[in-house]
């Protein structure tokens, strides 16, 4: 059997800087907000600059113009999402707390994208369940799913007929820090994410793959 870490190349803090140097174009209105961020208790959750890059890039491939984001928190991946949309763009924005929203309109506004995002207060659940019911059936070309993990499956299940065939459905924190590698851990999160990858990785329905940047992230494209 081939040595499934031959080919991969370990990312040690120096080359992940010079990753980030080559690679991230972050505006100051981006910079601004990832700093803001960073100071809050729950900085960690929001995604790093080469990911927002990475999911900017895929807005720009796929000429994405409805998109739909389940879990904002500051609004820093929705400032990356948002940026890369055509003037007449819209980003449904899903989140819990208004008071992590707040931390992000300025900057939105600031960078001249807050008409382009349109944040629904609520669980998202509920809130995918209302857009299908108004009509959004393969509405949206691009979906991400960075919100609580234990509803992931839930989230990606709801995702599916809001997307339109040969969008894409990006799925956040799939590896878990590696832990759903280790058969030890047996806690809800954990499990949760890991019934997420084997479903996806079974669904007929889609083309998928896993990106081993940041924490992982899955890339699922909805068959025609």
């Amino acid at each position: 059997m081939t040595n499934p870490s031959k080919n991969v190349i370990a990312v040690d803090d120096s080359l992940y800087a010079y990753i980030l140097e080559h690679s991230v174009k972050e505006s100051p209105s981006l910079r601004r907000l990832q700093e803001k961020t960073d100071e809050h208790i729950l900085g960690g959750m929001r995604i790093t600059q080469d990911q927002g890059q990475f999911l900017a890039f895929l807005v720009h491939l796929t000429k994405s113009v409805h998109i739909l984001e389940i879990g904002t928190y500051t609004g820093y991946s929705t400032l990356w999402l948002a940026s890369a949309l055509p003037p007449e763009g819209k980003i449904t924005a899903c989140e819990t707390r208004e008071e992590f929203v707040a931390i992000g309109r300025e900057y939105w506004k600031e960078a001249g994208v807050e008409n382009k995002i349109d944040v629904k207060i609520g669980p998202a659940a509920e809130t995918m369940k209302n857009l299908l019911s108004r009509g959004r059936q393969e509405f949206y070309d691009f979906i991400f799913i960075d919100a609580d993990k234990e509803n992931s499956l839930t989230y990606y299940e709801l995702s599916f007929p809001l997307c339109r065939k040969g969008g894409i459905i990006c799925i956040d924190n799939v590896l878990w820090m590696g832990k759903v590698a280790d058969k030890k851990d047996r806690r809800p999160t954990t499990e949760a994410l890991r019934k997420l990858n084997t479903r996806i990785c079974r669904d007929e329905r889609v083309h998928s793959c896993i990106i081993p940047i940041a924490d992982g992230l899955t890339l699922v494209m909805k068959k025609a």
